[in-house]
């Protein structure tokens, strides 16, 4: 099922039409994901994410691609693209289970972060501890999310975010990392997560405006 990451996601893929001719080339062949595609393009109109602006789909589009390539099944892949739109839409549990299962609702709810938890780290070290507990194609996705955000790191890094910011942003991934190695020991997705944080440390960007 766990086999090698091939190359990137496009990322010209978020603004095209879904009524076109075209789609994305990780959801042929998905239904689900299919369907995933096209209710996240809705909710996350118009949301874009820190790093570059690019509008935020990209960022659970990018999860879903490195668990297609993967081989994982397509309510996995399809949990994957949805899995920051009860954290981050309007859209809630119930909306989702009509729409998608329980298969999909489960795995989307046990990636998202607790809401009734104000402090930013209790809720990470919150929600890390429950994926642990999950395991599976919950912890899977957490993984995939997390290669996603260390990339976008570099480009906050090198887009002037504070070092205390990215310094704590590096030490949340690399926890995370410590409990994927042990929950999920010789996933290809988690060892695609540690070259990202690796490479982070071993060959930082450069801030714009510095030497």
């Amino acid at each position: 099922m766990d086999t090698t990451l091939s190359e990137e996601a496009p990322v010209d893929f978020v603004g095209r039409n879904r009524d076109s001719e075209h789609e994305l080339s990780f959801e042929r062949g998905l239904p689900l994901t299919q369907e995933a595609v096209a209710f996240a393009r809705e909710r996350h109109a118009g949301q874009t994410r820190d790093g570059d602006r690019a509008p935020f789909l990209i960022h659970p589009l990018e999860t879903a691609f490195f668990l297609e390539r993967s081989r994982y099944p397509d309510h996995v892949v399809a949990a994957a693209v949805l899995h920051d739109v009860l954290e981050k839409t309007d859209t809630d549990r119930g909306e989702l289970q009509d729409r998608f299962g329980s298969e999909v609702t489960e795995l989307v709810a046990a990636v998202s972060d607790d809401p009734s938890i104000s402090d930013d780290d209790a809720r990470r070290d919150e929600l890390r501890e429950r994926v642990r507990l999950a395991g599976g194609y919950p912890a899977a996705i957490y993984a995939a999310d997390k290669i996603s955000k260390a990339r976008e790191l570099r480009a906050l890094i090198a887009g002037g975010l504070a070092s205390n910011e990215a310094e704590s942003k590096r030490r949340h991934y690399t926890k995370c990392l410590a409990m994927l190695e042990e929950t999920i020991p010789g996933s290809r997705v988690v060892e695609s997560l540690r070259f990202e944080l690796e490479a982070l440390e071993e060959l930082p960007p450069t801030p714009e405006g510095t030497s």
